[in-house]
């Protein structure tokens, strides 16, 4: 059995601890094999990578060893965002890509993220697949790799640009010239990230002002902890959009694949009341039809949506993993999950922060609304909704064994959290605790770190906190 284990997207480790340039390349074989296992010897293959430490120098790596295996490899020019990357798979015709980026992780981590021919997140039983075939530590012999100088060389590697295929295909999905005339003033935050530029660029050379902070390769990502687009890690570049008096914070996570928002009085908007706004404006502003698909983790805003407007929806597991195979499957208008990820139908199925940020501007333009107001009017539609996460790290895995076996054992006969009853308790993927009113609570342990979730929504805007003091209890880390 490999000592690499595949999480929500693929792989990620701490920076020259596991995560090294052997690690790497072992990884590299096993997606190899597995290509080639599904009947895909000598076809094309994207590999991409963030701003972190050593980015492009993994990249070069992982490029090697596809080109050993005789695979014919497109390396970005750059660092790249994920849903850039992502749509490149089909645009090129490759048959799948690697993505060396670690996402929202803190700075000391880098990943190994894959992807599908179509740019969407590998199933579950296909990252199985993949694992298994990981060769040992050690086993040098069985990793081919050409090196890079030699593959450019042969023409088994070649370095290309995916901006302009993906912004041509942007501007079929949305009329972005609204926005550059409307003279808003939007800060973008991205984080230290693959975003910068990319909105400047969209919406640049009209009467919209843009204004970037964060906007450097900077890999210890100042001003934050990690660049995951929620507070505290966000609260900067919210201080720069009020004290200049923006209309909106459009935020980038680390390889721009997940949004934040932050409104005109520069109060962070969370994600899942950016989810039921960008369904909302979909269903009604732009007067579309079509399945949601929505993570047990997420609003239930969406199912309250899903009756008013007469639309499925689907409810899956936590991680685009789930997600997107459920997006093409149901050809579903939008698909997101709690961690502020949203794909959208015409688009490949990944999350995308970019087209996200673009898709809430062009609802502010459309409704010449501002956030707020926006928020009334979601909130006049489906009711007042509240959000709140905690996360735990864990100490080790005899933490993680010691919390399991208090959830498995819990009997929900007579128990409550803030004080209202529990109903049904979910385990598709954790532990969702469904409140009497509505509400919900979702213990769970990350598939991406170390680490034990404690999520809630409820209508009940002061029981937020006992509610997640009550689920860290049921876990046994209150």
């Amino acid at each position: 059995m490999s000592d690499i284990k595949f999480g929500t997207d693929g792989w990620r480790g701490r920076i020259a601890e596991d995560y090294t340039f052997a690690n790497v390349r072992r990884c590299a074989q096993g997606f190899a094999a597995w290509l080639s296992s599904e009947g895909h010897d000598g076809k094309a293959v994207v590999v991409g990578h963030d701003k972190r430490f050593l980015g492009e120098h993994f990249a070069a790596a992982v490029a090697e060893v596809l080109a050993g295996n005789g695979f014919h490899v497109h390396l970005t020019d750059g660092a790249t965002p994920t849903p850039v990357i992502s749509f490149s798979a089909p645009a090129l015709g490759a048959v799948g890509a690697v993505n060396v980026t670690a996402s929202h992780n803190p700075p000391e981590d880098n990943g190994f993220k894959v992807r599908d021919a179509g740019g969407g997140a590998i199933d579950p039983e296909g990252l199985k697949a993949i694992e298994a075939r990981i060769p040992a530590a050690g086993d040098a012999a069985a990793i081919r790799r050409t090196p890079l100088r030699e593959a450019l060389k042969s023409g088994a590697v070649e370095y290309f640009n995916p901006k302009p295929a993906y912004l041509t295909h942007l501007a079929g999905l949305i009329d972005v010239q609204p926005i550059k005339d409307a003279g808003l003033k939007v800060v973008v935050d991205n984080m230290w990230g693959n975003g910068a530029g990319w909105l400047t660029e969209i919406l640049g050379g009209g009467k919209t002002e843009i204004i970037e902070v964060h906007a450097e390769r900077n890999p210890i990502f100042p001003e934050m902890s990690r660049p995951e687009p929620i507070p505290p890690n966000v609260d900067a570049g919210l201080a720069v959009g009020k004290q200049v008096g923006a209309d909106c914070v459009c935020i980038l996570d680390g390889d721009a694949d997940r949004c934040g928002f932050g409104d005109e009085n520069g109060d962070f908007v969370d994600q899942l009341r950016v989810y039921g706004l960008l369904a909302y404006y979909l269903l009604e502003v732009r007067g579309e039809r079509g399945t949601i698909v929505k993570t047990l983790s997420t609003t239930s805003m969406l199912d309250k949506l899903g009756k008013i407007y007469g639309v499925p929806v689907v409810n899956t597991g936590v991680g685009f993993k789930y997600v997107a195979p459920a997006m093409v499957e149901h050809d579903a208008l939008i698909g997101g999950e709690e961690s502020g990820g949203y794909a959208f139908r015409g688009h490949v199925p990944e999350r995308d922060g970019i087209l996200a940020n673009l898709y809430l501007l062009d609802f502010l333009v459309r409704t010449g609304k501002k956030p707020t107001e926006l928020l009334r009017i979601l909130f006049d539609t489906v009711g007042e909704h509240f959000y709140g996460r905690i996360d735990t790290r864990l100490t080790g895995d005899e933490m993680k064994q010691a919390a399991k076996a208090k959830l498995d054992s819990i009997d929900i006969t007579g128990k409550t959290l803030g004080g209202i009853p529990i109903i049904e308790l979910v385990t598709i993927d954790g532990y969702k605790f469904v409140m009497e009113d509505g509400g919900w609570l979702l213990v769970r342990f990350s598939g991406t770190e170390p680490l034990i979730r404690v999520y809630t929504e409820t209508t009940h805007g002061d029981l937020v906190d006992d509610i997640l003091a009550d689920g860290q209890r049921l876990a046994g880390i209150g």
